[in-house]
């Protein structure tokens, strides 16, 4: 369990830190430090340790920190350390390119189901997936026990989907569709709209 009162940027580099150490482990790397992992991220090693320090002690001073043990403590704190399923709302062209990503399984999420009200696409193949009605999302949701989705659906349909997202139980969802939406308490919501991205980066543009 997290301790509480964690500020939300901290827990948002968390993935960015695992990320990077796997790809160290990969490399067959054993031990870093918070300046390598810092310049490698583009972030301050003094922002590392102070995020780190929020869950704990992992690492000496003089010696650094163990690669593989961190991972494993950043999978136990981010809780990927076992697989989550995954259902995906929406089965257009982003959704059969999410289908199709292969850099789920092994960073904790198993895509599980697919859903579409189309029915042109109703009973298609989708990558390894044959997409469903959508109609029987909450209770395929439910059955499965499922608590994460992604929504990937058009605008005009995306709160009547949350909704129904809501009444099957999900907790989390990541939202590719560009507007907000109104969830309670307790449902966390990020989302991802690359032309906020783009608009963002062009502030500092000479």
């Amino acid at each position: 369990m997290s301790p509480p009162g964690v500020p939300d940027i901290v827990v948002g580099r968390l993935p960015m830190y695992l990320r990077e150490l796997t790809k160290m482990a990969e490399e067959g790397k054993e031990i870093t430090s918070s300046q390598e992992l810092g310049k490698r991220l583009g972030i301050s090693s003094t922002q590392i340790r102070k995020d780190l320090s929020q869950f704990g002690e992992f690492g000496k001073q003089g010696t650094g920190y163990n690669i593989n043990f961190l991972i494993i403590q950043l999978q136990i704190i981010l809780k990927v350390e076992d697989v989550w399923d995954v259902v995906l709302v929406g089965a257009g062209d982003l959704g059969h390119a999410i289908a199709n990503y292969g850099g789920f399984s092994d960073r904790g999420f198993h895509l599980s189901l697919i859903f579409d009200n189309d029915p042109k696409k109703i009973g298609h193949q989708v990558g390894s997936y044959i997409v469903k009605d959508v109609s029987s999302l909450v209770k395929d949701i439910r059955a499965r026990n499922i608590r994460v989705a992604m929504l990937a659906v058009p605008t005009v349909d995306a709160q009547t989907v949350t909704d129904r997202l809501i009444e099957a139980g999900i907790h989390a969802i990541l939202c590719y569709s560009q507007t907000s939406i109104r969830v309670p308490e307790g449902v966390k919501v990020e989302y991802i709209d690359p032309v906020l991205h783009l608009q963002h980066m062009t502030y500092y543009l000479p």
